[in-house]
């Protein structure tokens, strides 16, 4: 269903949005989780170690495919908060244009480097061949990523999270039954993961074109929709190029630190893996918060309406305050008993590696929930400098961490690694997001377009034209 996020509660509209999101998002962390589970469970520990060890690469390649993607339907909300249906059908032909060529880039470079990108990251000897099969498996697969995360995007960017919801849940249930089918019956190990998660993309991508065609006429296209304009293309890749490279600068700090715990040996990729994987989970109450105001932000930007923006970011940077501690206390107490969950029998001093690491990180998920609520608004009002920026102080912070305390402290230094990089990425980005309102602020008053700027003004009856750049 198409939803207008121009008017009406803010906090209300930005939370009824972030639900479906946040569902999603669990049952796709639910997904990881699982398969984690059942390859650490059914394989083995060094298969455990496989999957872990090179998943920060599929990480970077999803982040790159979700921050370009993310990029181009900002436009999309845009346009459609404008009111612009020609608009909107021109966004979703140049981002398509866009994706395709993406996907084949990333496709092409994954497969012919691979092996060396897993030697930059110190897999170990003994779980390379594993490590290489599971990742040429999902690097073939990238396309399907590509269009899955697209296609979602158009559909969020016209107010539905519910549907991409329901695509997600059962995406995720049918990859956990490959998994279990492909691994313990199909004898395929490693692969047979790889080889769900494909599969179960596939049919999400069929299952979304076909409900756009049937159910949303304004993202049906037409031959005359197919018409290039390179000046529309500039405007989509100048928030998508440093969308994707804002979201793989964080993920090569991910794989960095990977690749210092990989020189660690198998027990301490055992436990990080489990560890982040709980971590993850529990954090995506943070990140379906921040998506969901991104894409309340990109529709009132377009509508013109600023102190809607300023009110729905106050509102949600006072709410993931407040679940950062819940969450927090939650994984802090109850972390040792969900790593013990992964691994067969128990082994005590994985578990007690992946505690040490909980121990310390949730002390600062406040920091990484602001991270989430001012780079997204900064995304939803198309400002792409300072959210990159943030992602290049949290790469050099997180990195310089992991390589010099891992040095002074052993594996241990791994475990401050991300906590630091979140502290000074949460300080870029804030004062980037308060420089950014005042600037716009004063553009507005240039133009002599009143707006009120007080939380208790409704603005909702009068939109405003925001001042060209």
């Amino acid at each position: 269903m198409i939803k207008d996020m121009t008017v009406g509660a803010p906090t209300k509209m930005i939370i009824g949005f972030g639900i479906p999101l946040l569902i999603g998002n669990l049952f796709q962390q639910l997904y990881n989780i699982s398969d984690i589970l059942i390859v650490g469970r059914l394989i083995g520990v060094e298969a455990l170690a496989a999957v872990g060890a090179s998943s920060p690469l599929f990480v970077t390649l999803l982040m790159i495919a979700f921050g370009f993607t993310g990029g181009l339907t900002v436009i999309t909300a845009q346009r459609f908060g404008a009111q612009d249906e020609k608009g909107v059908k021109s966004s979703v032909v140049h981002s398509l244009i866009a994706s395709v060529i993406l996907s084949l880039l990333m496709t092409g470079i994954t497969l012919i480097c691979l092996r060396q990108l897993l030697s930059l990251m110190n897999i170990p000897e003994n779980i390379m061949n594993d490590a290489y099969r599971f990742m040429f498996v999902l690097g073939s697969g990238l396309v399907l990523i590509v269009s899955y995360n697209l296609l979602s995007g158009f559909i969020r960017a016209l107010g539905d999270s519910e549907t991409p919801l329901y695509f997600l849940i059962f995406s995720s249930v049918l990859n956990i039954l490959l998994n279990l089918v492909l691994i313990y019956f199909g004898k395929l190990g490693v692969v047979g993961s790889a080889l769900g998660t494909v599969i179960a993309m596939a049919i999400s991508v069929i299952l979304c074109l076909i409900y756009m065609e049937r159910k949303f006429p304004l993202l049906r296209l037409h031959r005359e929709d197919w018409k290039f304009d390179w000046n529309f293309m500039k405007e989509h890749l100048h928030i998508a190029i440093p969308m994707a490279l804002q979201f793989s600068v964080i993920a090569l700090g991910l794989m960095i630190i990977q690749s210092v715990c990989n020189s660690f040996g198998s027990d301490v990729i055992a436990a990080l893996t489990s560890a982040l994987r709980i971590e993850q989970l529990a954090t995506q109450f943070l990140v379906a918060l921040g998506l969901a105001l991104a894409t309340y932000t990109a529709q009132n930007y377009g509508a013109g309406k600023v102190s809607r923006i300023r009110k729905g970011v106050f509102n949600c940077s006072l709410i993931s305050l407040a679940i950062s501690v819940v969450i927090a206390v939650t994984v802090r107490f109850g972390g040792e008993e969900m790593v013990g969950v992964f691994i067969e029998g128990g082994n005590d001093h994985i578990i007690e590696i992946a505690r040490g690491y909980l121990n310390i990180s949730t002390m600062f998920y406040f920091f990484l929930g602001q991270i989430f609520i001012f780079r997204n608004a900064l995304q939803g009002m198309g400002q792409a400098f300072i959210p990159m920026l943030d992602s290049v102080v949290e790469l050099v912070m997180r990195s310089y961490a992991a390589v010099v305390l891992a040095h002074l402290m052993g594996y241990r230094g791994i475990f401050y690694a991300s906590p630091i990089a979140w502290v000074g990425a949460a300080v870029v980005v804030s004062i980037g997001y308060w420089m950014t309102i005042h600037n716009l602020r004063k553009k507005l008053e240039s133009e002599n377009v009143h707006l009120s700027f007080h939380h208790g003004k409704n603005e909702d009856e009068t939109p405003q034209t925001m001042p060209a750049e």
